[in-house]
Parts: C-alpha cells; sequence; structure tokens
C-alpha cells in the first residue's frame, strides 16, 4: 500500500512539473503588445524602438531645421522612437530624393515621412514603400495621388497664396505693376501658392496688373538672385511689388533689390521666414512674410505615422495653419514665435 502511495505521487508531481514548463513556454513566446502586427509604442514602453525615416527637400534652410525639431519633439514624447533624417543635397535633385527612399524602404524603416520634390515622379517609390509594409506619411507638399498614403500634413498653401495675395493688394493700395517668381517645376506646394496670389490680385484688386508669372526663381538663393535681377531690370519702370513663394526665392529677391536699388520703391511680399528677411521686415524693405507652422508639420507627421503602425484612425489631411506676419504685427508672442521657430525649440 505504502509502495502504491508513493507510486502516485511521483507521477503526479512529475505531470504538474510538465504543465508548468508548457505554461512558462508558453509564455515566453507569445508577443506581447502587438496590435495587427504593428509595434506599440509610448513613454515607458519595453517593446521594440521604432525606426521612421524623415525625408525633407533639402536640409540647410530653417524651415527643414524646424521639421527635424518637431519630428524629435514628436518622438520624444512617444519613447521608443528613432527619428531618421536624411534628405537630398539640392532641393531640385528628384533622383537623389528617390534614392534616399529606396535605400530607407530597404534598410526596412517602421515608417517613412516624406516632403516630395516632385508631385509625380515620387509616386512610384512611395507606392514601392508602402506594398513593402513600410506606411508613409507626406508633409508639406502633396503628391497626385493620395490613394496609398496614411496622411497627408501640410499648411493650406493654396490659403497661404491667397493671403500673400491680399497683403500685395493691400500693400499696394490696389494699384500697381506686379512680378511673381516662381520656384521649380513640380513643386506641389509653391504652385498652389502661386495659384492663390494670382487668382486672389485677378478677383480683389482687378487695378493691380501681374507683368511677369511665368519666370522660374530656381532652388537656391545664388539662382533666384540672378533670375530676381533679371526680372527686376526687365520691369523697373512699371514695377512695384514682387512676391517670392519660398525661403531660398526671397533671399535672393532681397539680394536683387538691394543690387537693382529698388528696394525703397518696390513692395515685397515673401512667403517662410529668416532671419534675414525679418531683419528687412525691421528695415521696411520687407512688407509681409505668410508663415507656416513647421515645428508642428514635423511634430504631426510623427504622431501620424506611428498612430498607424499601432493601427489608429488618422485623419487623411492634417492642416498645420497659415498666417501673415506684418510689419505691425511682427513683435507679437504668436507671430514672434512663427518668424524664429529655431528660437523656441
Amino acid at each position: 500500500m505504502l509502495r502504491r502511495t508513493f507510486g502516485l505521487m511521483l507521477a503526479l508531481s512529475l505531470l504538474i512539473g510538465c504543465d508548468s514548463g508548457a505554461t512558462q513556454k508558453q509564455t515566453a513566446t507569445k508577443p506581447s503588445g502587438s496590435q495587427g502586427g504593428g509595434a506599440r509604442v509610448g513613454s515607458g514602453s519595453t517593446e521594440k524602438k521604432l525606426r521612421i525615416a524623415v525625408i525633407p527637400k533639402g536640409t540647410t534652410h530653417v524651415f527643414w531645421k524646424s521639421v527635424h525639431a518637431g519630428a524629435e519633439l514628436a518622438a520624444k514624447e512617444l519613447g521608443n522612437v528613432e527619428i531618421l533624417w536624411k534628405g537630398p543635397l539640392l532641393e531640385n535633385d528628384r533622383d537623389g530624393q528617390i534614392s534616399v527612399v529606396q535605400d530607407f524602404v530597404t534598410k526596412k524603416v517602421d515608417g517613412i515621412c516624406v516632403a516630395p520634390l516632385d508631385k509625380q515622379a515620387l509616386i512610384g517609390p512611395v507606392h514601392e514603400a508602402v506594398e513593402a509594409g513600410v506606411p508613409v506619411v507626406i508633409f508639406d507638399s502633396a503628391l497626385q495621388d493620395e490613394s496609398k498614403i496614411v496622411s497627408y500634413v501640410a499648411t493650406d498653401n493654396y490659403r497661404g497664396g491667397q493671403l500673400a495675395g491680399k497683403q500685395m493688394g493691400e500693400a499696394l493700395g490696389g494699384k500697381g505693376g506686379v512680378v511673381m517668381l516662381r520656384y521649380n517645376q513640380g513643386s506641389e506646394s509653391t504652385e498652389q501658392r502661386e495659384e492663390g496670389f494670382l487668382d486672389t490680385l485677378t478677383k480683389d484688386f482687378p487695378e493691380i496688373k501681374v507683368l511677369s508669372s511665368d519666370q522660374y526663381a530656381g532652388t537656391t538663393q545664388e539662382d533666384s538672385l540672378t533670375k530676381a535681377i533679371e526680372v527686376l531690370n526687365k520691369y523697373k519702370d512699371e514695377v512695384s511689388g514682387i512676391f517670392a513663394v519660398c525661403e531660398p526665392n526671397a533671399a535672393g529677391v532681397l539680394g536683387a533689390l538691394k543690387e537693382t536699388e529698388l528696394g525703397t520703391k518696390v513692395k515685397f511680399i515673401a512667403f517662410d521666414s529668416s532671419e534675414e528677411l525679418i531683419r528687412a521686415m525691421e528695415a521696411g524693405t520687407c512688407h509681409g512674410i505668410v508663415l507656416q507652422d513647421p515645428v508642428q508639420m514635423g511634430y504631426q507627421s510623427i504622431i501620424a505615422v506611428v498612430k498607424k503602425i499601432r493601427g489608429e484612425t488618422i485623419d487623411k489631411r492634417i492642416s498645420t495653419g497659415e498666417f501673415v506676419a506684418t510689419p505691425d504685427n511682427m513683435k507679437s508672442p504668436e507671430m514672434n514665435k512663427l518668424l524664429s521657430p529655431e528660437r523656441f525649440e
């Protein structure tokens, strides 16, 4: 009897031990915190770090540096997110930007945020990224085909152009001759600004004559300087206002106004800020700057792509706002922060 009782206890002990080991093995191999295959991230999370590639049009201008700061801020708040920041060398290097996108897909990043240099040329690489399982958020400048992207995070650039047209019309008192310099063919964001500006002048200021609106200033300050001097000299006796649709173009226009000695005669409206433009507005040689919120743009792009990875719902379009700084309001706290976002990063 004692022998049979001991044998039964031994069998029960072995059975319990085997069951305990199986339970431990199950717990160790179960994926924790996953939602629909995506990693869950958040402050204090012990799960894998997400690598998010952020690809601007360029890396040298203040605007892109502020986008970078916003992306890093979002990553810090989310926790377990690493920003991989890389852009093409030049803001007209479509092939270079395409290569950057493809390289990040090859490296199997968890998500991509990109500001397309060309609304058409980047469609293929973006679709390839999505098909490879990499969600893509577009920021700053739209694609012609948005069917596969997570979201588009940007300024309403058409409205920004309208604000520039209104500021120009008011600065000129509704009369005069205006030059508008375009940026670069294929850039959707600046095309929208150009269209909004011209539509507003036509509709609201019929006595203003558009002298030139078909000249491309290019993507660098040097190219913009050359083109602005050429156009200003051509219309020297007629021009009373000039609009530059982005930061590098505006820097070139400032130099051209000085070179042609038209700085005191011509009203100048710019799009996007820089320290040079702020000084020009203080000096009375710039009469308005249409502003975006690049820090918010970078921040919201990262939030959107991480939400997608988590399996959460995201708005297809996220607006970051548009504003106008003038000599009268530039010292206000709101405008001061938008004029010099790098001071508040």
